[in-house]
């Protein structure tokens, strides 16, 4: 099976695909003065283009980790997520506290998802 590569650079790819299964990372690129909600809606909005270059979509994500700098807005990032997938897709998740590479970054997502068939 051959490992696909989506604009790769020296540093890293922006989504890799082996065996029909993505994965790629987000982080707000936007605007980083953003409270946790825009912070949140910026990476969904990312994703969502991301899963558009593996032939993949929302509905078809099996996994996110997110790292959140402060648990103090779970709450508000959950407001955002509950809202952003549709009814009964929700993937599974952890939540991790950390201490991300931007010190405007009030958190970051890695994603997991099912891709197209031109993937498998």
């Amino acid at each position: 099976m051959d490992i696909h590569r989506i604009n790769p650079c020296k540093r890293w790819s922006d989504a890799t695909v082996y065996n029909g299964i993505a994965n790629f990372v987000e982080v707000p690129e936007a605007d980083l003065t953003a409270d946790i909600k825009g912070q949140v809606a910026q990476i969904f909005e990312q994703a969502e283009a991301s899963l558009a270059t593996v032939d993949s979509d929302k509905s078809r994500i099996l996994s996110v980790t997110i790292y959140i700098t402060d648990f103090a807005n779970l709450a508000a990032l959950n407001e955002v997520w509950d809202e952003w997938f549709p009814e009964n897709t929700a993937p599974s998740r952890a939540c991790v506290k950390a201490e991300l590479a931007d010190p405007g970054y009030l958190v970051e997502m890695a994603f997991t998802a099912a891709a197209g068939e031109k993937f498998l």
